[in-house]
């Protein structure tokens, strides 16, 4: 797969790639991950609540949020988008970042790589949404790539939880 302006990407080929099918419109399922009120509803490792987010949707722009864990540790990230095309695609980078927005390392592992590549494709296939997600790390080192490699199936188990969220808020609204 070929990705504009990322040829300081050093895992091409190797990407992460997970595709859900969501029970609901492609429009719908588009403005779950493009307005902050509804982010806000189901984003997240499954027991986290979102606490703040700030969203920026256009190419240049950025998603700004924290979460908050049951044990009360306050974790921020951030978005940074590179590409929109309602209701088709986002492309974004994605990393842990302070309360202003400042890029950090992960809070649990200093290995894990600063920034992550996603592009989010919505197809709709009969009143039902294709979701695919496919990422991996940008102007990473080798000890980054390593330990995004290492935590493959925990990524995949994390977007499973986040993406049945998706599917609860969608089945409630």
């Amino acid at each position: 797969m070929e990705y504009k302006n990322e040829s300081n990407r050093k895992s091409a080929g190797n990407e992460l790639i997970i595709s859900r099918v969501i029970d609901a419109p492609r429009e719908l399922v588009f403005k779950s991950f493009t307005e902050s009120d509804r982010l806000m509803q189901w984003w997240g490792p499954k027991g986290y609540t979102m606490k703040v987010a700030n969203l920026d949707l256009r190419p240049g722009g950025a998603f700004h949020y924290s979460m908050m864990s049951p044990e009360g540790m306050e974790v921020w990230g951030k978005f940074n988008y590179r590409e929109i095309i309602p209701p088709e695609k986002i492309v974004f980078t994605n990393s842990f970042s302070d309360k202003d927005g400042n890029v950090t390392r992960h809070p649990l592992s200093p290995s894990w790589p600063l920034e992550v590549f996603n592009m989010l494709t919505f197809t709709e296939d009969k009143a039902k949404t294709i979701l695919t997600l496919v990422g991996g790390p940008v102007n990473a080192t080798e000890e980054e790539i390593k330990t995004f490699e290492a935590g493959r199936s925990s990524i995949h188990k994390g977007f499973a939880g986040t993406f049945d969220q998706l599917d609860s808020y969608l089945a409630n609204i």
